[in-house]
């Protein structure tokens, strides 16, 4: 695998992609689009069929731009292209009064709000999280954030030799906190990416929620979301797993997988399943134009979950299982989002990266509940919620564009369908 070239080291003087003349177009804002790369998929993103039910993987993946020149200038990391920022994606998704036409590198007021609890559940230890949570912030004018790392095995576990896994969850505390700035969140490191530790270390992230302490006393009052940002191929076994996912006062999120299928824990009826978008953006501009279903999303039919009471309006559809996802966010390559990991990637230095994937969805969607306050008893009553304003276009955006699914065999359509739910969110309202 090609080593993914770090920016950190040039991030003081600001880059910016150069391409050839014949590879863009620049306006007078000096936004240049048509940007030049490849796609690093981590090794922690890849999975063979023996890892069913027995390890998971990362949802995250880079672009790596194929040229850089320096040249100074201002946000974001590297200015003059759509990749995404917290400013940027709140103002695609209706979290700030608009700026047209969303450009990252004009656009500057962040989302607000949140409070309670956010637990993110990832493997392997992140020793450097609350530093790079703290540049992060302080690069886009994000509040400082309020991050406790628990130790799920109640000892620090190994990092990942191979720095994916750091990566995945720089970006998970990174986004879910650019969309809950108020939010305590709190970090849960299961000792490796074996699903019984990941699983173990979901119900050390439930007690947080309920109670916001490592150690639960009864009656904790519940007051947030466990957000996972991994999965694994569906295997008969999971419907005995879903009870985990069932703790009164806490309302689960993950991401539907970055390749076409079903994923677990995203086919739990009990968890709300987030799927891919691509933002699509003017050549010309830079500017936003609209959304449609990034092709690599996963989305589907379970194979083992029955349907699920709150999809009964979309059985036509979804048929007799469960169908995923339930909404969408920003997923694609093209349309990556930026996030900070110091951390060693494969052997070379960390510092800002390109990111893709339904993590970023995972996490966005977890902060984006939190902050809208209403605080769902549980996943069903929040998928019940999201359900029943699934046609209110002050609550989602209805993605009608775009296809996924094997053999790219689903559509984007009006209302639910299996690239993106019902949608992307639009606003705080109906969730």
């Amino acid at each position: 695998m090609r080593r993914i070239l770090s920016l950190v080291a040039v991030l003081p003087m600001v880059l910016l992609f150069g391409f050839p003349p014949s590879t863009f177009a620049q306006s007078a804002q000096g936004v240049i689009a048509g940007a030049r790369g490849h796609i690093v998929l981590p090794q922690s993103s890849k999975f063979t069929a023996a890892d069913a039910g027995v390890r998971m993987h990362t949802n995250v993946g880079i672009f790596v731009p194929d040229e850089l020149q320096f040249l100074p200038s201002e946000l974001p990391p590297v200015p003059g292209y759509g990749f995404e920022t917290p400013a940027s994606l709140a103002c695609i998704y209706g979290l700030v009064a608009p700026t047209p036409g969303c450009n990252p590198n004009l656009t500057t007021r962040n989302p607000g709000g949140g409070s309670g609890v956010i637990a993110i559940v990832d493997a392997f230890d992140d020793p450097s999280a609350v530093s790079d949570l703290a540049a992060y912030s302080a690069q886009f004018g994000l509040a400082p954030a309020n991050l406790t790392v628990v130790y799920a095995g109640g000892t620090a576990p190994p990092a990942d030799p191979t720095g994916g896994w750091e990566l995945e969850e720089s970006l998970d505390i990174e986004m879910a906190h650019a969309m809950a700035p108020g939010a305590h969140l709190y970090l849960v490191e299961a000792n490796s990416d074996l699903a019984l530790d990941l699983y173990s270390a979901v119900l050390v992230a439930s007690n947080l929620v309920t109670c916001g302490q490592a150690s639960c006393p009864k009656g904790g009052a519940g007051r947030g979301e466990v957000s996972m940002s991994w999965a694994g191929a569906e295997y008969s076994a999971e419907t005995s797993v879903d009870a985990i996912f069932q703790q009164p006062g806490v309302v689960y999120i993950t991401g539907s997988g970055d390749s076409p299928g079903t994923f677990y824990p995203c086919t739990s009826p009990y968890v709300v399943c987030v799927g891919g978008t691509a933002t699509a953006r003017s050549i010309f501009t830079g500017n936003f134009l609209y959304e449609v279903a990034w092709m690599d999303g996963g989305g589907g039919f379970s194979y083992y979950e029955p349907r699920p009471f709150y999809q009964n309006s979309m059985g036509r559809t979804a048929g007799p299982t469960r169908g995923t996802p339930d909404v969408a966010f920003d997923a694609s390559p093209n349309t990556g989002t930026w996030i900070y990991d110091s951390n060693l990637y494969e052997g070379g230095p960390g510092g800002w990266f390109v990111v893709f994937g339904t993590s970023i969805g995972a996490q966005a969607i977890a902060g984006i509940i939190n902050a809208a306050g209403h605080f769902a008893n549980s996943s069903t009553a929040e998928l019940t919620t999201i359900y029943l304003n699934s046609f209110n276009p002050f609550a989602f955006n209805d993605i009608k564009r775009g296809y996924c699914g094997p053999y790219v065999t689903f559509a984007a359509n009006p209302g639910w369908d299996f690239c993106t739910g019902v949608g992307s969110p639009s606003g705080y309202k109906g969730k």
